[in-house]
């Protein structure tokens, strides 16, 4: 149900270029009015700091794996998005995570042993490249405005990604992680719908949590992270619900769930 990208690129990213005054000078980014790399997505990577804005919208869940990340539940089933048309147009009002807005650049090494991030982006991605219309990326073989603040939005995304790093250890640390599962019975069905394959928190665990550990929790901003999480898995029929409308769940109980 719930598992990290796990390809040479990250989730959506099909080729990463840097971008270069030399190659670029005279590009242009504009606005995607749809976002089609999204239409068949059911889990986003989300950060630590979105944690408060995206529980009113999405079940807020953990990958299976050693290296467990936050992810936003935007369907229950592979390749099913119940907030986006075909075509990857929002079909209601909803939070959109900075891994999406993000899309399509984002800071990365040219080579292994480099300490250095580059601005790159995805040359595939219709949303850079020789437009007549767009935000131009270059001003005088200098970055634009427009380029200053996507270097500065990917800057404060790779922040709260070690932000998140940080707070995935500490559930780590603390055992706090555990296998999921939501069973849902909808009137009429003989059988439940299982859903697994992803990580939670465990409340019991929290509950007794040491209380020097726990004050610390509290100190450092982690455990309202952690009721965000709990509150938000209550959405997890919400989802189900508009699968069951746009007619895209599966057959119950006995299918594998990824």
């Amino acid at each position: 149900m719930a598992t990290a990208p796990n390809s040479g690129l990250p989730l959506f990213y099909n080729e990463l270029q840097p971008l270069s005054s030399n190659a670029h000078g005279g590009w242009k980014a504009r606005r995607m009015e749809a976002a089609p790399f999204l239409a068949n997505t059911h889990a986003v990577p989300l950060t630590v700091e979105e944690f408060a804005l995206a529980q009113r919208h999405f079940p807020i869940v953990f990958s299976v794996g050693d290296d467990p990340v936050p992810l936003a539940l935007m369907g229950l089933n592979e390749g099913v998005n119940v907030f986006t048309d075909e075509e990857g147009k929002l079909t209601s009002e909803v939070y959109v995570p900075a891994y999406v807005r993000r899309y399509p650049f984002m800071l990365a090494r040219l080579r292994p042993d480099a300490d250095e991030l580059s601005l790159c982006f995805d040359p595939t991605a219709d949303a850079v490249g020789e437009f007549e219309e767009g935000e131009a990326l270059f001003e005088d073989s200098q970055p634009s405005e427009t380029t200053k603040q996507i270097l500065g939005f990917c800057e404060n995304f790779e922040q709260a990604g070690m932000q998140t790093g940080a707070f995935m250890k500490e559930l780590a640390d603390h055992k706090l992680l555990i296998d999921g599962e939501v069973a849902i019975q909808p009137e009429g069905a003989a059988q439940p719908f299982v859903y697994r394959g992803f990580q939670m928190i465990s409340e019991d665990a929290v509950k007794n949590l040491r209380g020097d550990v726990a004050r610390k929790m509290i100190q450092s901003g982690m455990l309202p992270l952690i009721y965000a999480h709990l509150f938000s898995l209550s959405l997890v029929r919400d989802v189900f619900a508009r699968q069951m409308q746009l007619g895209k769940i599966p057959a119950p109980a006995l299918q594998p769930v990824s």
